[in-house]
């Protein structure tokens, strides 16, 4: 029999995956023994998660799109805001859900771990506020994303020896399977809501239903004007809630995960699979109607989906986007590369923004800002190409890029636009940036480079979409705007895991502001050691 204090335990592990249903706000504490689950929880929530590291790699935790507000040691990307975790010890999460509702996600953040090690994390609106669409008669999570046979860290390390591009996938996965899986939809005439993320480590994905139109009203845990579509394109790290109807005939219906890849780089081209099943007394007897996924070059029906999306920009839930820039950026990224006298060619493929490849420290830059050690990284982080060239044009002749730990500094509160413009360097290809430690709007975006006296006279600067993850179009450009509110050092990178580990990345530092209300808080007694 256990014990008192096991059976309270017991209860806090496992009632604390449950919506709470007494109190406006707690804390919720959580162990992590992995795999870890899915974390449910409500806006204003404060979460407690105790991550126990039994693997055999250092490990970190990245819980994204969380906002982190003045708590950036526990944002997770090691190296950036944190030491890893060592095998054998344990480093215990503290942030609490302020501003917040929908669906996120967490992953590891560091090698290629992030693979397999994600789940699913719900944000609910405190207790009494409605969703602002039709409540869904149930919800289920559908986590997409890559499978390989291969051990994923001899994958990265083989192609980083080499210094050619690491093999593709073997497989797409849904919650997990390759194959056919069932979801089942208890009754007609209902409505569903799937909250949809995308955990794959290299591929966008295109997502459909056989004869069922999607309702999307919320991405990447914003809430959006509802619309319809048959197909969603979604990228490595983005989320999206659509609503399903089941208006239909008893019967299965394929469920189809292909790939989005509009450039000439190779991609894992097989279709995960699974089926939406209405419930039935003879379920052996049901016909499966088929659906074909997209072609893996649609890039216009992913910009039917991405150009529709626009912030719901309601009373409850305004689009408080910045009207004043104060600092304008512009981002060129792509790849490169450079010398390499052990690798195949003599040379090793690299990434870069701005021409600088991302050197990662030896510790966390916001631990060395908090304590001003000096050598780590250098506040001179180029607000623009230091050569600007056709970006989208002719190939230049040099392909090699600088390398440094570099940031960009930020004053508290400052405003920012930010352009992030694609590079026919060796090949152009659409990249997801996604941006810790804020939310953005996405007020414009085009192809071919980007013209800083005509473009933004198209911007929408009243209801664009707002997001923590956005891909910049294959040979053009996207511009985001946000408000520099919180504290600390902040990570921007490709969400193409192999595009991180080339260097494209590199970091905001934002200022303390006045007063302890607008500056970092110290870090936690368990913070882990290099």
């Amino acid at each position: 029999m256990a014990t008192w204090v096991e059976k309270v335990l017991i209860l806090v592990i496992v009632g604390c995956l449950l919506p709470a249903l007494l109190v406006e706000s707690r804390v919720r504490h959580y162990k992590f023994n992995y795999p870890g689950p899915t974390i449910v929880a409500r806006e204003d929530d404060t979460l407690l998660v105790k991550v126990v590291n039994h693997v055999k790699y250092n490990l970190s935790i990245h819980w994204h799109g969380i906002r982190q507000i003045r708590t950036g040691w526990s944002d997770g990307p090691a190296y950036i805001t944190q030491c890893p975790i060592q095998p054998g010890q344990t480093y215990t999460y503290n942030f609490t859900l302020t501003g917040q509702r929908g669906t996120l996600f967490y992953h590891a953040h560091i090698l290629w771990l992030r693979a397999t090690l994600h789940g699913a994390l719900i944000i609910l609106p405190k207790l009494g506020v409605p969703y602002p669409f039709p409540k869904p008669h149930k919800e289920n999570v559908l986590v997409l994303g890559e499978w390989w046979k291969s051990d994923v860290e001899a994958v990265i390390n083989e192609a980083m020896k080499s210094g050619l591009a690491p093999n593709v996938s073997d497989a797409h996965t849904i919650n997990g399977y390759p194959g056919l899986i069932h979801k089942n939809c208890n009754s007609q005439g209902k409505k569903y809501m799937l909250r949809i993320i995308n955990a794959a480590l290299n591929e966008e994905l295109f997502f459909k239903i056989a004869n069922h139109h999607l309702t999307v009203v919320e991405v990447d845990a914003t809430y959006v004007k509802p619309f319809k579509t048959d197909t969603i394109v979604i990228s490595p790290g983005q989320t999206t809630n659509v609503i399903i109807e089941a208006n239909n005939k008893a019967g299965k219906y394929l469920v189809v995960v292909s790939p989005f890849m509009d450039a000439p780089v190779p991609v894992d081209n097989v279709t995960g699979l699974a089926a939406v099943r209405y419930t039935t007394s003879h379920p052996t007897t049901l016909s499966t109607t088929l659906t074909a996924p997209p072609p893996i070059n649609a890039t216009e029906v992913a910009d039917n989906f991405t150009n529709v999306l626009r912030a719901l920009n309601s009373k409850e839930y305004p689009a408080k986007v910045p009207q004043q820039v104060d600092h304008s950026l512009l981002f060129a990224v792509g790849l490169g590369v450079n010398p390499c006298k052990t690798c195949v060619n003599g040379s090793r493929l690299v990434a870069s923004i701005n021409n600088v490849t991302f050197v990662m420290p030896n510790i966390s830059l916001l631990q060395a800002h908090y304590s001003n050690i000096s050598g780590v990284f250098t506040a001179d982080f180029p607000a623009k190409p230091p050569t600007p060239f056709n970006y989208t044009g002719n190939q230049v002749t040099n392909l090699n890029t600088t390398t440094g730990t570099r940031v960009y500094k930020l004053p508290y509160n400052a405003t920012v636009q930010l352009v992030l413009q694609d590079t026919a360097m060796i090949a152009p290809e659409n990249h997801p940036f996604h941006l810790h430690g804020f939310n953005f709007f996405v007020v414009g975006k085009g192809l071919g480079n980007y013209n800083p006296k005509t473009d933004p006279k198209n911007f929408n600067l009243v209801d664009p979409v707002e997001r923590n993850t956005i891909g910049v179009p294959s040979g053009g450009w996207v511009a985001i705007r946000f408000r520099a509110d919180n504290p600390g050092v902040w990570f921007l990178h490709c969400h193409l895991e192999i595009h991180t580990t080339w260097g494209l990345k590199m970091a905001f530092l934002v200022e303390n502001g006045k007063g302890p209300n607008e500056s970092l808080i110290k870090p936690p007694r368990d913070f882990p050691k290099c």
